[in-house]
């Protein structure tokens, strides 16, 4: 099972946050994998297996469950980190080199669509779809992750 966490927090401007990915529908119709999504009320639902307001706990047992995980510069890639869960970051205006973890396939379209100064508030950044990569190499790197896996799965039954 593959996790997805699609969302970053809301603005309190009721703008699109600029690290929301914009374009998960056309992704998700090229994963082959069971995948369960996870998020808060009020955020939209993307697949059938939508788990709203899970507990700390509750995430961390699921991040150990799944066999990968995809998300935006969020919360959750922060707590996959925390559970040795490596998984694939989909950025666009916040730095990997600030925010991210080494670990993860972080994707980044281009240096030149991150903001300029990234410590200020996200809400004075537009969103803009632009700035994000294809879900093309979205899928290129989850079939690079889940080759990896089956490699290490190979090696530790042998």
């Amino acid at each position: 099972m593959i996790i997805i966490s699609p969302y970053s927090k809301k603005l309190l401007s009721g703008k699109e946050n600029p690290k929301n990915y914009p374009f998960w529908r056309e992704l998700l119709a090229m994963i082959d994998e069971p995948i369960v999504q996870v998020g808060v009320s009020g955020e939209a639902p993307l697949v059938e297996d939508f788990r709203v307001d899970l507990s700390t706990p509750d995430l961390r047992k699921l991040i150990q469950e799944c066999r990968t995980w995809i998300s935006g510069d969020s919360f959750f890639q922060h707590l996959a980190w925390d559970e040795g869960k490596k998984g694939i970051v989909l950025w666009s205006v916040s730095d990997p080199l600030i925010y991210g973890h080494p670990e993860n396939i972080n994707l980044v379209k281009d240096r030149s669509c991150l903001s300029e100064n990234q410590f200020l508030w996200w809400e004075y950044v537009e969103h803009d779809p632009t700035k994000f990569v294809r879900p093309e190499a979205v899928k290129d790197a989850l079939r690079v992750v889940l080759s990896v896996e089956k490699k290490a799965e190979i090696l530790f039954n042998t």
